[in-house]
């Protein structure tokens, strides 16, 4: 065990260490030592640790200096049940972190039940946002209904080619463009550029649509199964910051690290490194 808590310290630290030295500051941007906070926001989507139960994932995210959570249904993260949810608030709660976001909520029906279900779990939760997967087209304007009843934002999340509907965030706008303000897009930065998407035009073309942002980094633009630690693949994670900043996005940024689901730590806090270190080096104090 000793040898193993060793390891992983050591890795962590080349990780931290590489991350300073490979993000280069930006003259154009504020100067690093203004201590300007980050205008991005990193948090972390609770799915990344779906093998592992919540006080698990609480102490992995205090290891990572998270507050937060974009939280599912997953394992005991945020159960729907009213009263295991009642919980599971308690818990993060007396931990310092903060469920800004739940979800992908499925929304396979075109019922006012089954959609009110899932808004007043939102609500018990003090989720701003809802991150929507496969949503019915049909039922969009019944579930529009309850985004004004609720005041809760609605962000589709896609798929990418393998969704029958929302290969992209474009997909998406298409869908909604007519509707409340409050519906909009959830863009996972990988699924996107498998779609054969420009995420950064997809960012500026959802501009205040956009309302949560899943990151992960892929080594081959056009495989799933590519996925790598954020920085070691081929996405543009600082024209992507950039992007975001740019269109002023109030959101959060939260990881979904897809791979290595029984032993996530080492290439989530590569990630969080190099993007803290992204951020750092375009002259902001990094939050998240």
């Amino acid at each position: 065990m000793k040898k193993n808590l060793c390891r992983r310290t050591f890795l962590r630290s080349v990780t931290f260490a590489a991350a300073a030295v490979a993000v280069p500051a930006a003259p154009a941007e504020p100067h690093a030592e203004s201590g300007a906070p980050a205008p991005i926001r990193l948090g972390l989507a609770s799915y990344t640790f779906r093998e592992f139960m919540r006080p698990q994932l609480i102490a992995y995210m205090r290891e990572l200096r998270l507050t937060g959570l974009n939280a599912k249904d997953v394992k005991n993260h945020l159960p729907m049940d009213p009263g295991d949810e009642a919980r599971a608030l308690y818990d993060y709660a007396t931990n310092g972190i903060h469920v800004h976001a739940v979800g992908a909520v499925y929304f396979p029906k075109n019922e006012d039940a089954d959609i009110r279900a899932k808004f007043e779990y939102a609500r018990r939760a003090g989720a701003k946002v809802i991150v929507a997967g496969d949503p019915l087209p049909e039922a969009l304007p019944r579930i529009e209904r309850f985004v004004q009843e609720y005041d809760i934002q609605f962000a589709i999340h896609n798929h990418g080619p393998e969704d029958k509907i929302y290969h992209s965030p474009l997909d998406v706008l298409k869908a909604v463009g007519q509707m409340d303000r409050r519906m909009g897009c959830c863009i996972d930065v990988g699924h996107c550029a498998r779609a054969g998407v420009d995420v950064v035009e997809a960012i500026h073309a959802a501009g205040p649509r956009l309302f949560n942002v899943h990151m992960k980094d892929l080594a081959d633009l056009k495989e799933k199964e590519s996925q790598v630690a954020v920085g070691q693949g081929k996405l543009p994670i600082r024209e992507i910051f950039q992007a975001l900043i740019a269109i002023k996005y109030a959101g959060w940024v939260d990881l979904e690290y897809e791979i290595h689901g029984e032993d996530p730590m080492p290439g989530v806090t590569e990630s969080f490194a190099y993007m803290r270190g992204v951020l750092t080096g375009m002259g902001y104090a990094a939050n998240g």
